[in-house]
């Protein structure tokens, strides 16, 4: 399928001068693919080594000797490397601790090849105690696939251009459609395994679901490997408890909530564990609508999001029909789903989400920045043009928001409603768009000024 991420990784290919490039991500979203299409588009052959293979660690013997490396790679994957014609790629890294820090020897030695790895985020933030290549690699993220993504794989891919350029005049007449798409988006969810099981099987939604509940079967193997092993049982019940948090009234994370007794303390590494390894998102509170958000973070007050619409879905045990025959699913479980769905596609357009409340009076689902300051965003399940919390928000802060629903867009004075299906188009591009979105969304002066930011204590070397 066609992948934002391949105009990320061509720009990369054509530059002049470049990093060795590291693609992360979680499990399973596509990154060995991406890597050996870059390899198919843009060059003329590809060294590609699976560090999961049986003796392909032999190729690092040589050191961090980068010359030798590369020789040593050719001679294994029967390929003469070429400078600028030729791709390595160098997989599943977290098997391989040695390769990070090769990469410092690639970018510092053997410039001139296109060196390409790829790797978990939890290979890369627990590499056994190797020193990372600070300023020598360029990372670059990889997320399961958007809507827009989901759109191109299922034979949309001309209604996905139309959608990206915003144009909702001529959308219009295709909204039942996309309404529909959409549906099938938020069961099949974004993971690429899901995704072609789903097409393969002429729209199998059983197919999509078998392989969302094996890949959630997978995390919880890949619990085991954290180095504490008194961690594991905590790891497996923080993240098993994130679809039940997501399903109570506010979403808010609450430790007393994992188990009987369960105390920040206890819990706080594991959660950090998966966050790190892609496997959830945190979204922390802020208790001031300003930019910076992230100097007004609340750090004992978040949400938990797991990386995939589809997978929360499986977790949850919703039934296809409860989402794509009827607003069940939507409704039910405080929308949960529907919540999910809006991070994910912030989070795939490369934006930090935060969400506000206001005691027991006003909640804002997520509070994003951009370049025309901070954005309110309301998320609703079904076609609800109530938005109380942006209403006050807009009368006491100035600040212009967002209402993301099943309904059309609609321009107010002091809200702008976007349909759900167009959510991560609006907030695709910085770029001022000229037919709308986020980039040219109405604003006012704020009521206020943004104080200072506060001082930020200094920490020693060794705190975290």
């Amino acid at each position: 399928m066609e992948r934002d991420v391949y105009e990320v990784l061509e720009r990369w290919a054509a530059a002049e001068r470049r990093l060795p490039l590291v693609l992360c991500g979680a499990r399973q979203v596509g990154k060995t693919y991406a890597l050996q299409e870059l390899g198919r588009r843009s060059f003329s052959s590809c060294a590609y080594l699976n560090f999961m293979d049986e003796g392909a660690q032999a190729v690092l013997e040589g050191g961090y000797d980068a010359r030798r490396a590369l020789d040593n790679i050719g001679i294994y994957t029967h390929t003469k490397i070429i400078p600028g014609q030729t791709l390595v790629v160098l997989d599943e890294v977290q098997e391989a601790p040695a390769v990070l820090p090769l990469m410092k020897a690639f970018a510092e030695d053997a410039p001139e090849y296109h060196v390409a790895a790829a790797g978990s985020y939890l290979g890369i933030a627990y590499h056994a105690g190797e020193s990372f290549p600070v300023g020598k690699v360029q990372m670059v993220d990889m997320h399961p696939a958007c809507f827009l993504e989901f759109l191109g794989a299922v034979g949309e891919g001309e209604l996905a251009r139309l959608v990206r350029s915003q144009d909702f005049g001529r959308l219009a007449p295709f909204e039942d459609r996309l309404r529909r798409l959409l549906r099938e988006y938020l069961y099949v969810g974004g993971m690429p395994q899901a995704i072609v099981a789903f097409m393969d099987g002429d729209r199998d939604y059983q197919a999509a679901r078998a392989i969302q509940s094996a890949l959630l079967q997978q995390y919880d193997r890949d619990f085991s490997k954290h180095p504490a092993p008194h961690e594991v049982e905590r790891i497996r019940l923080a993240f098993d408890s994130i679809p039940a948090h997501l399903g109570r009234e506010n979403h808010k994370f609450v430790f007393g909530h994992i188990a009987r007794g369960a105390r920040a303390r206890e819990y706080e590494t594991a959660i950090q564990w998966i966050v790190d390894s892609g496997l959830a998102t945190r979204v922390y509170r802020v208790d001031k609508l300003a930019k910076p958000l992230k100097f007004y973070r609340d750090l004992s007050a978040f949400k938990l999001f797991l990386p995939d619409v589809g997978l929360l879905g499986a977790a949850m045990e919703v039934d296809a029909s409860d989402v794509i025959l009827s607003n069940a699913a939507l409704e039910e479980y405080k929308g949960a789903l529907t919540e999910q769905y809006v991070c994910q596609q912030l989070v795939a357009c490369g934006i930090t989400p935060y969400y506000w409340t206001s005691g027991a009076t006003a909640e804002l689902d997520f509070v994003v920045s951009r370049r025309e300051g901070v954005v309110p965003i309301e998320v609703k399940a079904k076609e609800n043009l109530r938005a109380r919390s942006l209403r006050l928000v807009h009368e006491r802060y100035g600040l212009h928001g967002v209402r993301t629903s099943m309904s059309g867009y609609r321009e107010q004075d002091w809200m702008t409603n976007v349909p759900l299906w167009a959510i991560g188009a609006c907030f695709l591009s910085e770029e001022t768009d000229k037919s709308g979105g986020v980039g040219s969304f109405p604003t006012t002066t704020p009521r206020y000024h943004p104080p200072a930011p506060p001082e930020v204590p200094r920490t020693t070397s060794g705190s975290t």
